[in-house]
């Protein structure tokens, strides 16, 4: 007879291993094997099945999944990037362009800022994919790890530490790319503009989130860091400015001198080698300074970007073959020297004779 207090444990061992829920072999997540279980019986055959079958097509799920939630958004930048390079343009090439009707006949010189906004939108529109193509592949890793069986606390740990660790030893790198990403946003240049960037300054060949390359005139080619820039002077961007000073001496006219510059500068606007290259009315401002070797007088001509350069050159041009048709003489360095002559013979002898 067994003893009264081994009795009821045998008791419950038996109920254990014959009357148990079979539903207990699954864990509650586990639908597939929960049916086949419910279907069979068998707790071996469901846990084989769910494996076999339930595991890789739910890996399988998650990856579709995030290919399909990826290219989803992609297509969304890419309508946010054709928004972006039409602009705001009321005119027919804005019309033309967002219904994909751009003609050879279409000259895209109508908007001076559609080839800047094409590029700024293709950079934003690429920085934004990568930053969605990378969650998106975070996510579905630790899904992935997940749904493998493991606890993905310690991952999410582990990477919250490391990003500490790696904010902490890289402050400059990340400085730069948050840098870069601001230059880009905010549109404060671009490829092809003119800058200058206070310790480099030129035209910008390649600009990235951590660098800027640009090229001066020189040649010399320059990788500014974009942490480094504390101030940027673009002298490409919406419009610019010409600024000529001309120097004509004290004897001329300037009333004489303002009507002939106003002339020449309005010539030059007329011009059609220059039509869209000057797009304002040219200014004669007036006497800017009185120097010590003649009086300035002040010419202004707003240009299209990139080109007061070049208008400037061809109004110096203009201004000088012009002074000399009508008799105007520019100013020239003038210098008064002051020579003491040497004493003569003769008053030195009457001074030795004294």
């Amino acid at each position: 007879m067994p003893h009264p207090l081994i009795a009821p444990i045998i008791h419950v061992t038996e109920v254990s291993g014959s009357g148990a829920n079979p539903l207990m072999t699954c864990s509650s997540d586990e639908q597939l094997c929960t049916w086949v279980l419910e279907r069979t019986g068998n707790a071996q055959l469901a846990t084989v099945t769910d494996w076999i079958v339930g595991k890789p097509s739910a890996l399988v799920g998650l990856i579709l999944i995030g290919l399909l939630v990826r290219w989803l958004l992609h297509r969304v930048i890419d309508r946010v990037v054709k928004r972006a390079e039409v602009g705001m343009l009321p005119n027919r090439l804005s019309r033309a362009i967002a219904g994909g009707k751009v003609g050879a006949a279409l000259n895209l010189r109508e908007d001076p800022g559609y080839t800047r906004r094409v590029q700024r939108a293709a950079t934003m529109g690429s920085l934004l994919k990568s930053i969605v193509s990378g969650v998106i592949f975070t996510v579905i890793a630790l899904m992935f790890v997940s749904e493998l069986g493991y606890d993905i606390a310690p991952l999410i740990a582990s990477a919250g530490i490391i990003g500490v660790a790696l904010g902490f030893g890289s402050q400059t790198l990340v400085k730069d790319f948050l840098s870069g990403i601001f230059m880009i946003f905010e549109d404060q240049y671009g490829v092809g503009d003119v800058v200058d960037l206070g310790e480099a300054s030129g035209t910008v060949e390649a600009v990235s989130l951590r660098v800027t390359r640009l090229r001066d005139v020189n040649g010399t080619v320059w990788y500014v860091r974009n942490g480094e820039i504390l101030r940027v002077g673009n002298m490409s961007q919406n419009w610019a400015r010409t600024v000529l000073d001309v120097t004509v001496g004290y004897t001329e006219d300037l009333v004489r001198v303002r009507r002939v510059l106003e002339e020449v500068a309005r010539d030059l606007w007329e011009d059609d080698d220059f039509k869209g290259l000057i797009i304002e009315q040219p200014e004669v401002w007036g006497v800017e300074s009185l120097g010590v070797d003649g009086i300035v007088v002040r010419v202004t001509l707003k240009t299209a970007p990139m080109e007061q350069w070049g208008v400037a050159r061809a109004m110096r041009e203009r201004v000088k073959a012009r002074f000399e048709h009508e008799g105007i003489n520019l100013a020239v360095a003038q210098r008064v020297l002051w020579q003491e002559s040497a004493p003569s013979a003769a008053s030195v002898e009457a001074t030795e004779d004294v």
